[in-house]
């Protein structure tokens, strides 16, 4: 084997080690103090000054993403893949205006919390299903696939064919949300002031937007709609791309 073969198997190898190590953290943390951490952040609770502000900033992405779908006026029966549900945010208040939901998460805790929120919400409901998945095990065929603040948790060089594999689930529309790539967030991560909190345990990645695009492209997307999530502590870029 020559030495350029030999240093791209261990690229590869390096590069799924990597994400097999990522996916790990993930799980295991949002199953232990992540869960805790994040359902009061998602739900009513009393929560410190800085997790108020990400939970202001998570309901603001999720707002503009049902406006979103509101507008075209079809949701009734529309089905839709929610791709990282967490504790149900979005994928309730979307079953409950008729939309079809599946609805995963790679923590059982977090899915475990949603369908509880949605029984409570909905009361037992052929219109939203949960399942513990990770992206890379969904399949299927959807209308809609959304996938909100998930990309966070893949570095860039995975992040085109996650993508990839999401598009092959949607069969008109992604909605996609990401940390964006930019020099002022770049510096306050590095910092420590873009993720706060006393348990970091899991890698934040931000993606530049122009390559998110260029992904979507290459399978076969257009952009129909974008916005922007902006507070203290949360930055969210939402993108809406059309077949």
């Amino acid at each position: 084997m020559s030495y350029s073969n030999k240093l791209s198997l261990s690229i590869d190898v390096n590069s799924m080690t990597k994400t097999v190590d990522d996916k790990a953290i993930v799980k295991d943390y949002f199953n232990a103090t992540g869960f805790d951490r994040w359902r009061r952040i998602y739900g009513d609770g009393e929560v410190n000054k800085v997790q108020r502000d990400i939970r202001v900033g998570h309901q603001q992405t999720i707002d503009t993403v049902i406006g979103w779908l509101e507008d075209d006026q079809n949701l009734m029966n529309l089905t839709i893949c929610d791709a990282g549900c967490g504790v149900g945010s979005l994928a309730i208040p979307l079953a409950s205006q008729g939309a079809k939901v599946y609805a995963s998460d790679i923590s059982e805790k977090m899915v475990t919390e949603a369908a509880q929120r949605a029984k409570e919400a909905l009361g037992y409901s052929n219109s939203i299903a949960f399942s513990v998945q990770d992206l890379e095990s969904l399949t299927g065929k959807y209308h809609t696939v959304i996938c909100l603040d998930v990309l966070i948790h893949y570095p860039a060089t995975e992040a085109a064919t996650m993508l990839a594999h999401l598009a092959s689930l949607a069969d008109s529309r992604l909605i996609l949300s990401f940390a964006p790539k930019t020099v002022l967030l770049s510096i306050l991560k590095k910092v420590g002031e873009f993720f706060p909190g006393p348990s970091k345990a899991t890698r934040a990645y931000q993606h530049k937007e122009a390559d998110i695009i260029k992904a979507l492209q290459d399978n076969g997307f257009t952009i129909k709609r974008t916005s922007m999530t902006s507070t203290r502590f949360y930055f969210s870029r939402i993108l809406e791309a059309v077949r």
